[in-house]
């Protein structure tokens, strides 16, 4: 058959079928339409204030009759979706995207759909609304000034979209049924105007009201805002001479004038003497606060009842159902997601907001939109000497499960609010501050520092003191002395507090983060940490409403996981909604929360006090099921979780490159945002990599690299890569032989870069392995690096004790260098299990110093999603819980059984070395849990 009778026999299957064929040099591959593909040619043709009218054409290719699109908007990271179903055929569609904002910029994309499932998004496009007219001016003055003119001054709006290009003044005649009007230029260098209107009638009542006009951003129309309150003004003539003479009687003392003071006078002793009465008596209530917390227990689930007729709220799910559920939502590319996300913005409850619109508020604001409702926010106590009605903050009280006012959420402070923010904290009693924002994101300002850097700040009359920080990789947490400055000395203990502020500092600038483990760490350490009696915990980011409704929503629905084993975030999140604004702000993060608490679920508690963890290794190692009443999953099952992810081409698509493939020794390779870069060399493709991976440590997400043994063709790799990244430590665990060879200069000779050489200083023997120091100089100035490498060979398989496994931790501590900037760099033959097994340890052992608690589950996790493989068999997780329950019971006698069975089984250490590659290593019969 002929090329041509193929190409209408493949068009024909395709047609018949629903699938694509494309000829390719060894034939035809199949491509099966899943899915509509991409609409095109999407554009604008008109844009409003608050429209964009949009045309766009017919996908290529669909899976059936297409239904209708899906027109989705973005802006300030807020997702809104439209809807615009199509009755009968058309290539050309046109649709008005209406109910947006003014002067707000929008990316903009559609997908078409079909009655089986949503198609492939169209290519965005950005597009900014036109202006609105501007607010109301102000008319601050409207006098007669002559028997012919008034004299008209106004304030500029409040509220502008652009430059304000006009004024309009529209004058009515009263009685006389006689309208004018003037337009005049505005003034850009003053923000209030004045004019004089001429040639006005003698003895006639005036009418005058005032509006701006900005030009439009796209057509040259002008646009008019709305009109200012009316004032009327009596032309007559001397008008001028009267108002002298008013002014003028005024400055005279009466007898009336004289009596009034008196009784002013008399009035003032009366305050005074109130005042001191109400000092004595009733002061001590702000300041001392002995009322209840306004958090209290609450068994009213409304939130939590049946599912509606409607379909949109299923109800409470059961947490052995929840797995299908998530994956009912994820199904068809998310739409299940869409769908009640959608559901959940659409629900638009009215809401008064006075006190945030009203003009002494509007600066305290961080963002015009995110405002606080009047019903649930947060109002600041009186005090004492304070004008009346200054009790505003942006911030709401929001429940918890089981419990009202449970939390506080509000924006990131600004500085004309860091004094009101501290008085919030003093007045409820606020022990615990959640802050998951950092200060900058992507160069924009998010929060303002409310805290300290270093020593005492007052605010206000609240006196804050850093006492400690501890930074984490993911998180940082602040313990702040708060000290009220009103309360008497000899009452100085209920005139200070601690207070904790946990700062998640990894959630990325844009999107969500890479995986829930390390948030529902944070979660749960936070959130465990606020005492019984203590108030709402305090949650921000920068505008109180995406991440913060994030972390709200996961608290409470682990809450109800462990006391129902249910979930019901839809029904959570509507009801805390209707407390605060726009709480989950985008539809991603909506996903985030289902996924995160999945996790939750499938992994249970593995973040285990160290006093448990004896007894939480024996149990996992049990096949009692008796044994198992702990909420603690087998290791088996955990280790099926630990490697669950598998990685797709987009994934290692640097270290599949053809021209990278050789630096490989196996399969062990780094995921694209976990792999060390090196600086590129200019016009050699490649030159930026290494098969090197980024590994989180318990203080820094870059505390080590895992690296393979370098070849020949990578040594210099090797060592640009601890140049270039200013690593003074290596931890070198191979084993010497033909295969992996020395990759570092002896004192003979120096390895020479095009930037630095490097010379090898001193070399010395311990017990147990060497430590060799190397000084590499730069050859263009004066710059030197000094680098240590441990060699510890054939850890940790030599330790006859699995307690002995810390020796290298511990002797690596020791003999670091003074100062250590840079990561650990760590090495072994394929860059896999032993060199993991080193730094969780490492990182376990930190954990269990500072918190008591180790969570060997999440570092594992971690560790195999940045470089996949790492983990070659079951019994490298065993090992890292026998060695920390060795840790924990100082059992310097149980043998390290793994590494005896691994001797078994090689026959030598030297055959596994040398002879079976990483894809082929055998694995541990002994049951991994059983030994």
């Amino acid at each position: 058959m002929d090329h041509v009778a193929v190409c209408v026999l493949m068009a024909t299957l395709a047609h018949v079928t629903n699938q694509h064929y494309t000829s390719t040099t060894d034939g035809y591959t199949v491509i099966d339409m899943e899915v509509p593909s991409k609409p095109l040619n999407i554009t604008v043709l008109g844009v409003t204030s608050t429209s964009v009218y949009l045309s766009w054409s017919e996908p290529l290719r669909a899976n059936g009759p297409i239904d209708g699109y899906r027109i989705y908007f973005m802006h300030a990271n807020l997702t809104g979706v439209q809807t615009h179903r199509i009755h009968g055929g058309g290539s050309n569609i046109q649709y008005n995207l209406t109910q947006l904002k003014p002067n707000t910029e929008y990316d903009i994309w559609v997908k078409a759909f079909t009655a089986k499932n949503e198609g492939e998004r169209s290519d965005s496009i950005i597009n900014k609304t036109d202006i609105s007219g501007p607010s109301p001016p102000i008319i601050l003055n409207l006098t007669c000034q002559a028997q012919d003119t008034i004299f008209l001054h106004w304030q500029r709006p409040l509220e502008s979209p652009s430059t304000i290009d006009f004024y309009h003044i529209y004058i009515y005649t009263i009685g006389a049924l006689v309208y004018d009007n003037i337009t005049l230029p505005t003034s850009k260098e003053h923000l209030q105007t004045s004019y004089s209107i001429k040639n006005l009638t003698t003895d006639m009542l005036y009418h005058v009201q005032i509006s701006a006009a900005s030009y439009s951003h796209y057509t040259d129309k002008l646009i008019e805002g709305q009109l200012s309150e009316p004032k009327e003004v009596l032309v007559q003539s001397n008008c001028d001479k009267i108002q002298q003479y008013m002014r003028h009687t005024t400055n005279e003392l009466s007898a009336g004038m004289i009596a009034g003071v008196g009784c002013a006078a008399f009035a003032f002793l009366l305050s005074i003497l109130a005042f001191f009465i109400w000092r004595k008596c009733f002061h001590s209530t702000y300041y001392y606060l002995d009322d209840l917390p306004c958090s209290v227990p609450s068994t009213s689930l409304d939130w939590n009842v049946a599912s509606d007729p409607s379909g949109d709220y299923k109800g409470a799910i059961p947490v052995d159902m929840f797995g299908k559920h998530v994956a009912e939502l994820h199904a068809d590319g998310d739409i299940g997601f869409s769908k009640e996300y959608e559901a959940i913005q659409s629900n638009h409850d009215e809401y008064s907001s006075e006190h945030s619109q009203h003009t002494d508020n509007r600066a305290k604001n961080r963002y015009l939109n995110i405002i606080a409702y009047d019903h649930s926010r947060v109002q600041l106590l009186q005090m004492p000497g304070q004008k009346k009605n200054i009790d505003y903050i942006n911030a709401n009280y929001i429940d918890g499960f089981q419990w009202s006012k449970a939390y506080i959420g509000t924006q990131g402070p600004l500085p004309s609010t860091f004094d009101c923010f501290w008085r919030m904290v003093w007045e409820q009693r606020v022990t615990i501050i959640v802050m998951i924002t950092n200060l900058v994101e992507r160069g924009r300002r998010k929060c303002d520092m409310y805290w300290p850097k270093e020593g005492t700040e007052t605010y206000g009359v609240i006196q804050v003191k850093l006492v400690k920080e501890d930074i984490m990789a993911t998180y940082t947490v602040r313990t702040l002395q708060i000290r009220h400055l009103r309360i008497k000395k000899k009452k100085a203990a209920m005139a200070e507090k601690l207070v904790y502020q946990y700062h998640y500092t990894n959630w990325p600038d844009h999107g969500t983060p890479d995986h829930p483990l390390p948030v529902l760490h944070f979660v749960k350490k936070s959130a465990s940490a606020n005492p019984p009696d203590g108030g709402p915990i305090i949650v921000h980011c920068s505008a109180g409403v995406g991440r913060t409704g994030t972390y709200i929503v996961l608290d409470a629905m682990l809450k109800q996981i462990r006391s129902r084993s249910e979930v019901n975030i839809f029904g959570f999140l509507r009801h805390i909604r209707s407390q605060r604004n726009f709480l989950v702000q985008t539809e991603e993060q909506y996903i985030f929360i289902h996924d995160a608490l999945l996790e939750a679920i499938e992994s249970g508690e593995t973040n285990i006090k160290k006093e448990q963890i004896p007894k939480y290794v024996q149990i996992l190692q049990s096949s009692n099921v008796e044994e198992k009443t702990e909420p603690w999953k087998p290791l088996e099952y955990q280790f099926k979780l630990v490697t669950s992810f598998q990685c797709k081409d987009f994934n290692v698509i640097s270290a599949n490159k053809v021209i990278n493939k050789p630096k490989n020794r196996s399969e062990i390779v780094s995921v694209e945002s976990s792999r060390v870069h090196l600086t590129p060399k200019p016009g050699e493709d490649g030159s930026d990599y290494i098969n090197a991976t980024w590994i989180q440590g318990y203080n820094s997400l870059r505390e080590f690299i895992i690296t393979q043994h370098p070849m020949k063709e990578t040594i210099k790799d090797f060592w640009q890569m601890v140049w270039d990244h200013n690593a003074q430590t290596i931890v070198m665990l191979s084993i010497i032989d033909e295969e992996f060879e020395m990759f570092w200069p002896t004192e003979q000779e120096s390895i020479d870069s095009d930037n630095y050489k490097i010379k090898l200083s001193s070399e010395q023997t311990e017990a147990t392995y060497v430590t060799r120091d190397f000084v590499m100089q730069s050859l263009q100035d004066d710059y030197e690096l000094h680098v240590r490498m441990v060699h510890w060979t054939n850890w940790p398989r030599q330790c006859v004790y699995i307690s002995e496994i810390f020796q290298l931790p511990n002797a690596v501590q020791e003999t670091q260098l003074g100062y250590q900037n840079g990561p650990v760099v760590v090495v072994d033959r394929f860059g896999s299990s032993d060199a993991a097994t080193y730094c969780c340890l490492t990182t376990l052992k930190k954990q269990l110093t500072y918190e008591n608690h180790a969570d060997i589950y999440m570092y594992s996790k971690l560790y195999h999603n940045k470089r996949p493989g790492l983990w070659v068999s079951c019994d490298n997780y065993l090992r890292l819980h026998l060695a920390l329950q060795a840790l924990c019971t100082k059992s310097e006698d149980t043998p390290d059984l793994y590494a005896m069975a691994n001797g078994a089984i090689n026959g030598s250490l030297s055959n596994e070395y040398h002879s079976v590659p990483p894809e082929e290593t055998p694995l541990i019969t002994h049951g991994c849990g059983k030994v």
